[in-house]
């Protein structure tokens, strides 16, 4: 009971403190065309720490100013069909950004594929667990008696679907569905193992690496869960030039490197030319 109330406090936390991340006033003498208007972005959780460098990088370029808020691939879709006033969307799924483009809140000629991921198990650093098998003894028997796996929610975060589409495929999700704890976004889980308050948690390899507070204990097999995509579109309702800009800068060859170094796939062949 201890656990579960403590999981449920850090999740009232980063729900009210992971969103919105802002980017500091534009420098002075800076393009007045491009930096008339700050872009906005909404962005997939993990993409939080090489985007934030990513965005640093083209601001000192440009002098345009940058606002992300992160959170989970769904909602932040949702909010976008509501209205809220975005410039480009990067979802950690294809369906999250499907679903915009078939509501046609997407530019169709501005969406690509940014990135790719993989998916895998995590444990505190401290932890006796050192190398998992990805089986359901094993991962039970790292648990103990009530312990929990801290993931996003299957129903609207991309990484929690991930993971049960790949349990799904190793047959047995349903096996270990109660002992989940499920958070609102990627995260939020790889808090809950950082702090140790769950005792494994899944995640994407990229959230791994910027954790220094956890080890990756295991990596789920490629063919167990459909590939980690993440698409990226200026939405139809901007009308900024800046927000273009934007969108060139992180799928070309200067971004890149921000995103490989924090373990992503660079998918986009501008970038991949560099």
């Amino acid at each position: 009971m201890v656990k579960m109330a403590s999981l449920a406090l850090v999740a009232a936390f980063l729900s009210l403190n992971f969103i919105p991340a802002f980017a500091e006033a534009p420098a002075a003498g800076a393009d007045k065309a491009a930096g008339a208007k700050t872009v906005t972005v909404f962005a997939a959780a993990s993409l939080k720490n090489a985007l934030d460098e990513a965005a640093a990088a083209f601001k000192k370029k440009t002098g345009v100013e940058v606002s992300i808020s992160y959170a989970a691939s769904l909602p932040l879709a949702k909010q976008i069909e509501a209205g809220a006033p975005a410039d480009i969307f990067i979802s950690a799924d294809v369906a999250s950004a499907d679903y915009l483009s078939t509501r046609n809140l997407l530019k169709a000629d501005t969406r690509s594929d940014l990135l790719g991921n993989v998916l895998v198990i995590v444990a505190p650093k401290d932890s006796k667990v050192k190398k998992l098998a990805v089986e359901q003894a094993a991962i039970l028997k790292a648990l103990g008696d009530s312990g929990r796996i801290a993931t996003g929610d299957p129903a609207f975060v991309p990484v929690g679907k991930y993971a049960k589409a790949a349990l799904e495929k190793l047959g047995f999700w349903s096996a270990l569905e109660s002992r989940f704890a499920f958070t609102e976004n990627v995260r939020a889980a790889l808090q809950f193992v950082a702090r140790d308050e769950a005792p494994l948690g899944i995640v994407y390899q990229t959230d791994a690496n910027s954790e220094a507070k956890v080890d990756v204990v295991a990596t789920f097999p490629p063919a167990s869960y459909p590939p980690i995509v993440y698409p990226i579109a200026q939405t139809a309702s901007s009308t900024s030039d800046a927000a273009g800009k934007l969108l060139t800068f992180l799928k070309g060859p200067e971004a890149a490197p921000f995103f490989t170094k924090q373990g992503f796939t660079v998918l986009t062949k501008t970038a991949q030319k560099h």
